[in-house]
């Protein structure tokens, strides 16, 4: 049934040589503010017996009382034997002393259950720094504060108050996920989800205010943890974004699939505010850009975070990108149908020799479809599921085969012999197989006894459910097979020695980068406006130049399709209307410059995100920004393959390929541009809060900035929106 027992040995969860075994995988483990009516050291106890802990447990309190069967301790000192961490369970204003006992007794690591510090605020911020210090100070490392601890199920160790969810479905036997959340309840209900599904876990956490021991230590941790095979996290916040960043590099080389659910989505905040770009993505789709770089699949719902890590602790990678799906219930596999392409799975169509196959082994009124209406033959014929699912398992491009079918968890229902038909054909079946179920539910001990009598593989609850899990997981397999990532989460020191205060010092300083610019001259007067305008045969542009206004149009600085015999006058036009609306702004010229007709315009940015780094944006730019926000975003550094691969993710895309009858765009010339432009904003260091090029104007083969703006990130805001 994948329960263990307390007698048997599941092992440590990771090696000894990990920084944190000692604190995972504890030999000894000291609760300190034990007391028969504390609910949280009745939980910790419960934890310890339920998991079968075969270290040993000593509570310390005043009284010196034992617990539950525990020896007792008036101190750590007083124990005399080696301890591996004390789960301090005491008032705050008693920290700091257990803190002291605990070190002076040897204890190099201490699990915080008190709340009351940074998550407070104010004081409570300083009182975790003092905290903090404390600890420094003795050598220890400190999980929390403010946090429930953590179920290190493969090891059977239990320094939580996070309550064990029995029986317990044991690592050892089942492909076991780990649950790190940052909340405590949440880890706990996670936890039950999980145990609910028939997902083992091997490791439950609640990370706390992750003072000391972070979320990127745990997951680093993890990757070298056998029984772990997928890693579920829930956050709120990454603090240490390189060690994050570092911990994921080595999962994905590992081809340890970490699944994320992060809440506390919010508006990108900070200098970016002047450019469009501001506007266009915010701290949540930078978030997701990094975690499409690291390999980390992202999800938006607890039940999506389980069902998704425990399908990838089953399968690993898989081989190819399809799904099959059969099934009894014509029904069930038009939901597939109906809702394979919004979850990113692919249904391949059968190849001749797999319809060939089919068409024997199936009844003549059953079409060789996928999805695969097996039929009600399958009722009378459980066999039929015996053929026919190595038929589509070795089908090429199928890396994934669903089976529709009930798995009771009452009395009377499901069908036996198919479920018995079902495990015979995944026992001879490479290609990995899952049960599904149409609607959510729970599975219960009946349940598990059906999967371990009839061998059958894991069962999802919910076809929306797992359409869901398997697009994720068929992303995530083809982005483990991809070059390792790179992220530049700190810029390097800036070149230049000036700041690029105006539009034409931004396209100088990409045109010295190599990026092809529109010619321009500035006139600071009405006879050099003349005299440029003399040379010209096309229509001119009269732009403002000035540091003290972003958006020109708004103040009445630009002027379109100017015919060159009348440039002087348009000049005058423009710094009225300009000087009308903002006398204060330093005006230092006009810019003029031909008028471009025809091609697709786009928005090229760079900002600086405060947790990330370079962030670069690429969408349909022009007027049509803000309008139609049609975006996609990655962080620094990019290749000309990750640009090609984001302007094939805009929604406007068919636009960049030729449409009604517009020259198709050089996307390799424009990938190469927007790649230098990329380079150029990094040059200017980290004070650089935007460059944006709106528009880069593409037109077949030629690729024009014909605007620059930079924003530097002590500057303030200049313009109105």
């Amino acid at each position: 049934m994948g329960t263990v027992s307390a007698s048997e040995n599941t092992g440590a969860a990771a090696g000894g040589d990990h920084p944190l075994a000692g604190l995972f995988a504890p030999r000894a483990i000291a609760i300190v503010g034990a007391s028969a009516t504390s609910p949280w050291t009745q939980l910790t106890l419960s934890g310890l017996h339920g998991y079968g802990y075969e270290g040993a447990v000593y509570c310390v309190s005043r009284s010196a009382a034992s617990v539950g069967g525990y020896p007792g301790f008036p101190s750590c000192q007083a124990i005399g034997r080696p301890v591996d961490v004390a789960f301090l369970c005491v008032p705050q204003d008693g920290v700091l002393a257990a803190l002291d006992d605990a070190a002076a007794a040897g204890i190099r690591n201490a699990v915080v259950l008190s709340s009351g510090y940074a998550e407070v605020g104010g004081a409570g911020i300083d009182a975790q720094a003092a905290l903090l210090a404390h600890a420094r100070a003795r050598g220890m490392r400190l999980w929390g504060p403010n946090t429930l601890g953590f179920n290190n199920i493969a090891a059977r160790a239990s320094v939580s108050a996070i309550p064990a969810v029995l029986p317990v479905l044991s690592p050892a036997l089942l492909p076991a996920i780990a649950i790190v959340s940052q909340s405590g309840a949440t880890a706990s209900e996670l936890y039950e989800f999980a145990h609910s599904q028939n997902i083992a876990t091997s490791f439950v956490a609640a990370t706390g205010n992750q003072g000391d021991i972070t979320l990127s230590d745990v997951i680093d941790y993890l990757v070298d943890d056998p029984r772990t095979r997928a890693i579920a996290v829930f956050a709120e916040t990454i603090r240490d974004p390189a060690a994050f960043v570092a911990a994921c590099t080595r999962a994905l080389a590992h081809a340890k699939p970490i699944v994320m659910l992060k809440i506390g989505r919010s508006e990108l905040a900070g200098a970016v505010a002047m450019a469009h770009t501001g506007s266009l993505i915010g701290d949540d789709r930078v978030f997701s850009a990094v975690c499409e770089r690291l390999g980390i699949v992202r999800v938006f719902s607890g039940e999506a975070l389980i069902t998704t890590a425990g399908l990838l602790a089953a399968t690993g990678p898989l081989a190819r990108p399809g799904l099959a799906f059969m099934s009894i219930s014509g029904g069930a596999c038009t939901l597939v149908a109906d809702g394979a392409e919004a979850a990113g799975v692919t249904l391949p169509a059968y190849d001749g020799p797999t319809r060939a196959a089919l068409a024997e082994a199936l009844p003549g009124f059953a079409a060789g479809l996928n999805p695969l209406d097996i039929t009600g033959a399958a009722v009378r014929d459980p066999g039929l599921f015996e053929r026919v699912i190595p038929l589509v398992a070795g089908a090429a491009d199928v890396g994934l085969v669903a089976v529709g079918m009930t798995v009771p968890n009452g009395a009377g229902q499901g069908l036996p012999d198919a479920l018995a038909a079902i495990g015979r054909a995944v026992a001879v079946t490479e290609t990995p197989v899952v049960l599904v179920q149409t609607c959510m539910k729970a599975l219960n001990d009946l349940s598990r006894e059906a999967i371990a009598d009839n061998g059958l593989p894991p069962v999802i609850t919910g076809i929306e459910a797992m359409l869901h899990a398997v697009g994720r997981a068929m992303w995530w397999s083809a982005r483990s097979r991809a070059a390792p990532p790179a992220l530049l989460l700190a810029a390097p020191p800036a070149h230049p020695t000036d700041r690029l205060a105006s539009e034409r010092a931004v396209l100088d300083h990409l045109a010295a980068a190599g990026v092809p610019v529109i010619p321009a001259t500035v006139a600071t007067s009405r006879a050099a406006a003349e005299a440029f305008a003399a040379g010209q045969t096309a229509p001119l542009v009269l732009k403002v130049l000035s540091p003290d206004i972003a958006h020109k149009t708004e103040v009445g600085g630009v002027r379109l399709d100017v015919p060159p015999d009348q440039a002087g006058a348009a000049y005058d036009a423009l710094l009225r209307a300009v000087r009308t609306a903002r006398p204060a702004a330093r005006i230092e010229g006009v810019i003029l410059s031909p008028m471009r007709r025809g091609g697709l315009e786009l928005l090229v940015s760079v900002s600086t995100d405060a947790t990330w780094g370079p962030v670069l944006t690429v969408g349909l730019g022009g007027v049509l920004v803000e309008v139609l926000a049609d975006a996609v975003v990655a962080p620094l550094p990019v290749t000309r393959a990750d640009v090609a691969d984001m302007l094939g993710r805009l929604r406007g895309a068919r636009l960049l390929r030729g449409f009604r009858g517009a020259p198709p765009a050089d996307l390799d010339r424009l990938a190469d541009v927007i790649v230098a432009i990329a380079a150029a904003a990094v040059r200017l260091g980290p004070g650089l809060a935007s460059l944006e090029i709106n528009p880069l104007r593409v037109d077949g083969a030629t690729v024009e900035a014909l605007d620059g703006l930079v924003v530097w990130q002590d500057a303030e805001e200049t313009d109105e929106h």
